[in-house]
């Protein structure tokens, strides 16, 4: 007799998979909620395209003085200047498997779970991408004006509050009101939350509560910097669409592939997901100085010799703020 078993390549199609948990990513994703990070066509595109490296031209704005008229002579013509931004191409693989023994002794069925998560899982892991690429951009030589650092100072100076922030947000100087979110740590949101500087707002189903600083939106993350013994913390100010965002495919690339490992006693399933991201700061350069394989790692994306800043400062809509909270 013949005996016919469901596995989890009979429940989970893989493209079905792939687009679901992309889409599902998208959602769960503050960054993108927040607007701080757009995903566009293009973007999804330029993640598809060859190469591992983006480049992006751009024309430098118009500058020099206007010429003052005369009934002789000729106008002296300017340059307009080509420049150009380039991002990097990243890619990841996760996997998770199964033995056969655990879902019957568990009475549940465990890949199922790992199919639930894994959109949750990858939204942290972007948001974890983001923060080291922002540690790197930072680290670059030329990013020092988008920088407001307070955490030296002494007699109440050193402390994130409405004034110290509108001080941050001056880093963008005419180009402030652009700067639409914020990303801290809990334990800066709570404490600005108990010297009633948060404002907390109902989303649109009633579910969740967003939280607002001075008309910014709070992303939460604690994997922000956070010293717990001296209170010195980092806050990014993000601008609406800093962040470009792609979500690449390749045909030769499977991005969920179910492997069944026969030779395992109990027989094992195996859930892999690949994800081919661009994840790039606007005006901010990919210099590849520092990259030893075919793709960047975390640390070579926290590495500041890997980024330098091409547009004008405030053109960048990010700013980086340090300061020491007042707990």
């Amino acid at each position: 007799m013949i005996v016919l078993t469901t596995r989890i390549q009979d429940v989970i199609q893989p493209e079905v998979f792939t687009e679901y948990s992309i889409q599902r990513t998208m959602a769960l994703s503050a960054l993108i909620q927040s607007g701080i990070a757009q995903n566009t066509p293009e973007f999804d595109a330029l993640a598809s395209g060859p190469n591992t490296l983006i480049n992006m031209p751009y024309w430098d704005d118009l500058t020099g003085d206007p010429e003052v008229m005369d009934d002789h002579g000729e106008t002296t013509p300017g340059k307009i200047k080509a420049n150009k931004d380039v991002a990097r191409k990243m890619a990841w693989v996760k996997s998770y498997g199964a033995n056969a023994l655990s879902a019957m002794l568990s009475g549940d069925d465990p890949m199922k779970a790992i199919a639930d998560l894994f959109s949750a899982y990858w939204d942290r892991q972007y948001q974890e991408m983001l923060l080291s690429i922002l540690d790197g951009v930072f680290a670059s030589p030329n990013m020092g004006e988008k920088i407001h650092d307070i955490s030296t100072e002494t007699g109440g100076k050193e402390f994130i509050n409405g004034r110290s922030f509108i001080d941050a947000t001056q880093k963008m100087g005419d180009a402030k009101d652009l700067l639409t979110g914020v990303m801290m740590h809990s334990a800066v949101e709570a404490d600005l939350a108990k010297n009633d500087l948060i404002e907390y707002i109902q989303d649109s189903k009633g579910s969740t509560r967003i939280p607002y600083f001075m008309n910014k939106r709070v992303i939460v993350d604690d994997a922000m910097a956070f010293d717990t013994t001296t209170g010195a913390g980092v806050a990014y100010l993000f601008g609406e669409g800093a962040i470009a965002w792609g979500n690449g495919s390749h045909p030769d690339i499977q991005q969920t592939e179910v492997v069944r490992k026969g030779l395992s006693l109990a027989g094992e399933d195996v859930l892999v997901n690949r994800r081919l991201p661009l994840l790039h700061p606007r005006g901010v350069k990919w210099t590849e100085a520092s990259v030893a394989d075919t793709f960047p790692t975390f640390t070579e994306l926290e590495d500041g010799d890997n980024w330098s800043r091409v547009y004008e400062p405030k053109a960048i809509r990010i700013v980086k703020f340090q300061f020491k909270i007042n707990a």
